[in-house]
């Protein structure tokens, strides 16, 4: 309270003395005013308010400008491309754009006086607090990689760039979103390691390639030379002779092989879909692979779970009997004892067809590998079985034709030893009514008990040696035979020689093609029969010969059988009693 009014009693005081100092300088102050002054005074007031007035105008403009740019600055720095924060020396969100907010998958309010190592991955939040220290220390640009989890499923990659202000310590970052350039580099580095391996199976592959032809061939031509020692006997002779005709056949076993791969990744392999009976299928395959299996002194088994009525389906055989055949010489290649079965269920939508064996099984390894090309389930095993690795490659790209799929799995109690594995694949169900079928088997055996009225032939083959074999098969069936060199020469020997019955046309001949000397040789003559042959064995070459006029096709290496059993089937008229066709 005395406080208070000795504060007042000064005040007071102070106010007096101010009183008392303006008086005296007012009664000190004699100014006297004319006219002329005063306008003067006036004139310079009004100027003084201009000048204010345009003071204040370029002021406001000024002002409106600083808002301007101001504005324009806040929307490039809230929707640009890249997200922009700046930080504390500690890390915490001090300012943010829309692109931070969208990354971080958060509303600014929320993040705002958060800590951005908040949304760090856990393996990368070492990096970036060394970064944030590198950026205080250095004050100069720092750059790094970082993942952010913002709670959705997948992890969002980051380029971090950052620099200190020079006005506060504060950090200025940009984050440029690297996910998808990130996938990009992950399945280039993907790919190159593919290649890689690509690369190293296709070393392996010729490797052993080399051997699988080599081996045959060495069969065929060191055999053919001992066959030239006159002093063999008969027995040695037919024995030679079955190596010879073995080695062949698995020589073109890799052929036909290297042949389906190339037709497949050319996308050249079609589907012929056609009425098949799979009990017959089964059951022949069964026949086929049972001496083999017994050699081995291996049980085999066929179940066929369908009645013969019923058998019927719509398929493309021929792959069929091609992935059923390769699977059951797989399982008798692998198992060394024991016993293979094969068979097929039907289910709602599909057949479900299988091959199972008592052999060593499928590593979970193997399983990875084995549809894989130029690759053997173990390819140790190359050393030990013959094979180029292709038949499992070629039977998963036929099922998939079919609209099928093909896996394994190890029979029940598979321990890594002798249990075995079974093959499955299935294919659509497309059930067909049954129609009246002579098997080719039957239809050659009743042909070969009947004699027919020799031939006028016409063999038009450039290669000497397929001229020669060609002769020698239709041996019995021919009484004349012409040969031609050239498309040409075939042409105007049937032009010159009308009575000629039957033309064996090779399609790949000079001068004129196979399929051009069927048309020209149609225009003089309808009536004679005209065999396409060919090496190269493509889908839709047969189509092509039948096009071009010619009335069946066989390929190359021509069997003795079916070319003579095809000829019998185009001359029915002419069959009388002929045993030994």
């Amino acid at each position: 309270m005395n406080k208070q009014i000795k504060s007042k009693t000064k005040f007071d005081k102070l106010r007096q003395a101010a009183e008392l100092l303006l008086s005296k300088k007012r009664e000190n102050s004699v100014v006297s005013f004319s006219e002329s002054d005063t306008l003067k005074l006036i004139h310079e007031l009004e100027l003084h308010q201009l000048e204010l007035e345009m003071q204040n105008e370029e002021l406001k403009q000024a002002r409106e400008k600083a808002e301007s740019a101001e504005k324009k600055y806040t929307e490039l720095f809230d929707f640009a491309p890249s997200g922009y924060l700046i930080l504390t020396k500690e890390g915490e969100i001090i300012e943010m754009n829309v692109s931070a907010e969208r990354l971080l998958e958060r509303k600014r309010s929320q993040l705002i006086k958060s800590s951005f190592g908040f949304f760090i991955s856990p393996d990368m939040r070492v990096v970036y607090n060394r970064f944030l220290q590198r950026i205080f220390k250095s004050k100069q640009k720092e750059t790094c990689e970082l993942k952010l989890e913002t709670g959705s499923e997948s992890i969002k990659y980051i380029l971090v760039n950052g620099i200190v202000s020079n006005v506060d310590e504060i950090c200025l970052v940009t984050l440029v979103d690297i996910t998808k350039l990130k996938y990009v580099e992950s399945e280039l580095i993907k790919a190159k390691e593919k290649a890689e391996e690509n690369e190293r199976l296709k070393s392996s592959f010729l490797a052993n390639m080399s051997h699988e032809i080599r081996t045959p061939m060495n069969g065929i031509l060191g055999f053919t030379e001992l066959l030239k020692n006159l002093k063999l006997n008969v027995e040695e002779q037919q024995n030679y002779i079955d190596i010879i005709e073995k080695s062949g056949s698995r020589m073109l076993n890799i052929i036909n092989d290297i042949i389906s791969i190339s037709k497949i990744e050319s996308r050249q392999m079609e589907v012929s879909v056609s009425k098949t009976n799979i009990n017959e299928q089964i059951e022949y395959i069964y026949k086929f692979f049972k001496p083999e299996a017994e050699k081995k002194k291996l049980h085999i088994s066929f179940n066929n779970e369908l009645t013969p009525d019923n058998a019927f389906i719509w398929t493309d055989k021929e792959k069929v009997y091609a992935v059923l055949t390769n699977l059951v010489k797989n399982a008798i290649k692998f198992t060394p004892s024991g016993s293979i079965e094969l068979g097929y269920s039907k289910m709602d939508e599909f057949f479900k067809f299988y091959v199972k064996d008592s052999g060593p099984g499928i590593s979970d390894e193997q399983k990875e590998v084995i549809f894989d090309r130029f690759r053997q389930g173990n390819e140790s095993f190359s050393h030990n079985h013959e094979g180029a690795g292709l038949g499992l490659f070629i039977s998963k790209a036929y099922i998939e034709m079919l609209g099928g799929k093909i896996w394994v799995e190890n029979n029940a109690g598979y321990n890594g030893n002798a249990s075995g594995a079974t093959f499955f694949f299935t294919i659509p169900v497309l059930p067909a009514n049954k129609k009246n079928h002579v098997t080719r088997e039957s239809k050659s055996e009743k042909m070969t008990k009947e004699e027919i009225r020799k031939l006028n032939t016409l063999v038009a083959e450039d290669d000497e040696i397929s001229k020669m074999l060609i002769i020698k098969m239709l041996k019995g069936i021919s009484k004349r035979t012409l040969t031609a060199n050239t498309g040409i020469e075939a042409v105007e020997l049937c032009r010159k020689n009308p009575e000629i019955d039957l033309v064996l046309m090779d399609i790949n001949m000079p001068q004129m093609d196979g399929y051009e000397a069927a048309r020209e040789i149609r225009k003089f003559n309808k009536n004679v029969v005209i065999i396409a042959q060919t090496a190269y064995a493509l889908v839709g070459d047969r189509e092509k010969s039948i096009a071009a006029g010619c009335n069946d096709y066989i390929s190359k290496p021509i069997d003795r059988i079916g070319l003579r059993e095809m000829v019998v089937n185009h001359f029915p008229d002419r069959l009388r009693r002929f045993k030994n066709i």
